[in-house]
């Protein structure tokens, strides 16, 4: 692999400022354990301006090495400020290891001008920023990308039309559709909607007003949440309006000429800019990483994957060690012309249930597996049934709905958690195999077919993959939910992607599926009338009936390699 970063054109010099990274990223620096060493000394030059596309100006840290020579650059975009976290973990420690780092306020945020939008902006406003970096005497022509979440979305915004110095990228935790995040499944992703806004609008005013917001916001979920009607209900718990949210939650059909130009997922399908990408298997924005690293595997793209056993936020809390040494490895490899830190294969999964790390060539690996099918007496089988008889019922009622737990969420929540008090609930059914004689290894995704029948003809299914261990405790695996349509009383079969993951169930162990109509205030409730969840005031409980003639997907069987 050879270096493609560019010198500085001769004559044009640049005296380092003497000022010191703030006081608070130093600390929070002090901190940190298991890192790379640091190499340098950092060094700070805040609050440059940038103008935007359409001249607002873009308030602008530079992070630098204090050291003589060339140096490639980072360009880390945020609407989330550029203090704690990002200022330590991007500016400051990506400085000390040989980077120049600009760490850039979005339009509308941390003191930026003009307004903020979900995403109509990013792509012109990165370019602008790239043309004022290429007037910069420090800046060599060897730019790479990094950030998680929103982060993200602003490096596939540029990686729409990449400049040519654009050499790598990195995105951690990664959002490209945000329509796919407030609507995905065909349901309203109600906690993430008001999790976003809340970021949004108020981390990047600094640590205490947000810490008031997110108490607010805990204060105040419940009473949101199951408001009738929902729309414009968030303002008591966001503290105020927040325009480019009602206007998101009122479009949930992809097709709504509102989200043209919102999903970034084309620019992995022709790009050739080396991307490492980094997720979590409760990361509410795994699907999207998966999803992406499959376009740029199509596309011819160097990349590589990595996938934890974090949550969207633990990722950059526990597994900051793995992450950072992961993203360090990837653009010193691309920038530096130094691939000795890169690992041999392609994709590197951690393995739940067995807490370990396997490496592979590629993802998804080939499917080997059978299904499992439920049976009458809560079981669970590998023998497929004869016919479609009804084989159990519940009742759903959206004024009791059924909460969620743990998973793919964006609060503190979220993630593997003890499913024993939603698996009491009577709203819930549970069909569990006998225990594993020898251990089975589910990887890749997971799906459900679920053969069910409403009798008023409007619901959600949420079917959901439980590792239950010797002593009983059923712990979440993964997930997902799907509408239901059909008349009523008639049965549908009713597909429901599950997300993906890579999980061992021990010898002794059982598996199970649980099956439901929803995990409030994860998704907004059905009203069981066909009403839009946004605008109901009235909800009908329904009886759901589940069909003999249903199965779970997992590839499963000896697909890792022998442990030696």
């Amino acid at each position: 692999m050879t270096s493609r970063t560019h010198r500085r054109s001769p004559g044009r010099t640049w005296t380092p400022p003497a000022g010191k990274p703030p006081l608070s990223s130093r600390i929070m620096r002090a901190t940190w354990r298991g890192l790379p060493a640091r190499r340098y000394e950092a060094g700070w030059e805040p609050g440059l301006v940038v103008p935007a596309a359409d001249g607002s100006p873009l308030v602008t840290d530079h992070y630098f090495p204090r050291a003589d020579g060339d140096f490639p650059t980072l360009l880390v975009r945020s609407p989330y400020g550029r203090g704690v976290p990002w200022a330590p973990m991007y500016g400051l420690l990506f400085a000390e290891q040989g980077f120049h780092v600009v760490l850039q306020s979005c339009r509308g945020t941390g003191g930026s001008g003009g307004a903020f939008h979900l995403w109509r902006h990013e792509s012109a406003d990165a370019r602008a920023t790239v043309s004022w970096l290429r007037g910069r005497p420090w800046f060599n022509g060897s730019l790479g990308t990094i950030g998680p979440s929103y982060l993200g979305y602003v490096q596939w915004a540029l990686a729409l039309d990449p400049p040519p110095e654009l050499k790598a990228m990195v995105v951690q935790v990664g959002l490209h559709d945000p329509r796919a995040l407030l609507h995905g499944d065909g349901a309203l992703h109600l906690e993430t909607a008001l999790v976003v806004a809340l970021g949004m609008t108020h981390q990047h005013r600094g640590v205490v007003p947000f810490v008031k917001a997110t108490l607010r916001l805990q204060r105040h979920l419940r009473g949101v949440t199951r408001a009738r009607p929902l729309r414009g209900a968030h303002a008591t718990a966001l503290g105020g309006e927040v325009p480019w949210l009602d206007e998101a939650l009122s479009h949930p059909d992809p097709e709504d000429a509102y989200w043209r130009g919102a999903s970034l997922a084309p620019a992995a399908e022709r790009l050739d800019v080396p991307t490492s990408l980094i997720t979590g298997w409760h990361d509410v924005l795994a699907d999207q990483t998966i999803a992406q690293y499959g376009r740029l595997r199509r596309a011819g793209c160097d990349t590589a994957l990595l996938v934890g056993p974090w949550t969207h936020t633990s990722a950059l809390q526990q597994g900051w060690p793995e992450v950072f040494s992961e993203s360090l490895a990837w653009l010193r490899a691309h920038l530096c012309g130094d691939p000795s830190g890169l690992r041999p294969t392609r994709v590197r999964l951690h393995v739940g249930g067995d807490d370990t790390w396997r490496d592979l060539d590629d993802w998804p690996p080939a499917d080997t597996g059978t299904p499992w099918y439920p049976a009458p007496g809560g079981h669970l089988t590998r023998q497929p049934p004869t016919d479609g008889a009804p084989l159990a019922d519940f009742r759903y009622d959206p004024a009791d709905p059924t909460p969620s737990l743990g998973g793919q969420l964006l609060s503190r929540t979220a993630g593997a958690r003890d499913n024993a008090p939603l698996e009491a609930r009577e709203d819930v059914l549970t069909f569990t195999s006998a225990p594993l004689t020898e251990p089975v290894d589910v990887l890749g995704p997971v799906t459900a077919r679920l053969a069910v029948s409403v009798d008023t003809g409007h619901a959600d299914v949420f079917s959901r993959l439980c590792d239950v261990d010797e002593r009983g405790r059923s712990t979440n695996v993964c997930d997902g939910l799907s509408p239901v349509q059909a008349a009523p009383g008639v049965s549908a079969h009713v597909t429901v992607p599950m997300s993906s993951t890579a999980h061992r169930f021990a010898a002794g162990h059982r598996i199970r599926w649980q099956i439901s109509a929803g995990a409030h205030p994860r998704y907004a409730r059905n009203p069981g009338t066909g009403r839009s969840p946004l605008d109901a005031t009235e909800f009908t409980p329904v009886r759901i009936t589940l069909h003999a003639d249903s199965a779970l997907f997992c590839g499963d069987s000896a697909l890792f390699p022998d442990r030696g």
